[in-house]
């Protein structure tokens, strides 16, 4: 309390109003039509007009990313077992070698997709640091530096927190809250969310490429009909032998047996969630390479701060996966050119 001369400073208002800070319990007097302020000796931030609504929907959302939690999970062993089931016979008939470098390679790929998926699901996002706040005496100078009171958890938010109305708490570092793990995705689970996109979509090219094998190795005879009364070439001759293709195909396809059914929907789906997973994954790549997260690049968007604020740097890829070293220590040479600047 010795230098507290220095740390005050009296301001006259033609409307004040006496309020405390939720930080440290210093009584501020400030304007009356002030909504947020910003304490001068803790740092924290208070807004006298936040108004704690109701949570009801809480219960119901949960719901809602449990089921979609067990649906993608039965989803991911039905295409593991009914891919094996599917292929196998049609791979080993080939060659026994293949059938077990086949094995090997399933094995690899769905204990590391279902993994890094349950990882993803059942990890805490990250819980924001524990502070002292409310009490002068044991908060120090700058110690709550630009922290919030979020209302819904009663305890102080860190800048890099955010609170999930889903989840009902505070997450540390907070991405985006993602229904189908039925968790947020923060400081703790974050490198396993992307770790479980990498295998997804490796997953699902194997398996493209496997069906598409296997479901051409399998495929009844296509019956063509006659071409002869297409002469000539034109955009409608063009489109006719189109459908004549198709149907060909379409109806060979009927004398598919259920492995065959099979093969044909794992390399549609597998298709369709290579394309979703990765413009996904790209879009969190490169909220990383950029040093931000999803929320963060929101925030950044409603503050107006645009790209200035951005540091655009692979070393930021590199630190999000633990490697602490720069890239240069790996590569002497780009340590040792000269620096280009421009106007």
């Amino acid at each position: 309390m010795a230098e507290s001369s220095n740390d005050y400073f009296v301001t006259t208002f033609t409307e004040d109003h006496d309020i405390t800070c939720w930080g440290c319990g210093l009584r501020l007097l400030l304007p009356s039509y002030a909504p947020v302020f910003k304490c001068g000796w803790c740092g924290a931030i208070t807004n006298q007009n936040v108004n704690k609504p109701e949570n009801k929907w809480l219960w119901g959302r949960g719901m809602r990313d449990r089921c979609f939690v067990i649906i993608l999970f039965v989803f991911i062993l039905f295409v593991i077992c009914g891919g094996v089931w599917a292929v196998y016979p049609v791979v080993f008939s080939i060659s026994y070698t293949l059938g077990i470098v086949h094995s090997i390679l399933t094995v690899i790929l769905a204990a590391t997709t279902v993994s890094t998926f349950c990882l993803s699901s059942f990890r805490c996002a990250g819980t924001p640091p524990t502070v002292l706040w409310g009490s002068y005496p044991v908060v120090g100078k700058g110690d709550l530096e630009n922290y919030t009171f979020c209302h819904y958890c009663s305890k102080p938010k860190s800048p890099r927190a955010h609170h999930c109305s889903s989840c009902g708490t505070c997450v540390l570092d907070m991405d985006h809250h993602c229904p189908f793990i039925g968790n947020c995705v923060g400081a703790s689970n974050h490198r396993h969310f992307i770790a479980f996109l990498f295998a997804a979509i490796f997953s699902t090219i194997y398996i493209s490429i496997m069906s598409t094998y296997a479901g051409l190795r399998m495929w009844p005879p296509v019956k063509y009909r006659s071409f002869g009364h297409l002469n000539g070439f034109s955009s409608h001759i063009a489109t006719q032998a189109f459908k004549e293709v198709i149907l060909a195909f379409a109806s060979s396809a009927v004398q598919l047996s259920a492995r065959g059914l099979i093969l044909v929907y794992l390399f549609i789906s597998s298709v369709s969630l290579q394309i979703g997973l990765s413009i996904l994954l790209w879009q969190q790549l490169s909220y990383i390479y950029k040093g931000k997260t999803y929320l963060g690049h929101l925030s950044s968007q409603a503050s107006g701060g645009g790209d200035q604020a951005e540091e655009k740097d692979c070393q930021n890829i590199l630190r999000f996966f633990g490697c602490p070293y720069s890239i240069s220590r790996f590569f002497p040479g780009l340590r040792n050119s000269p620096k280009r600047h421009t106007k």
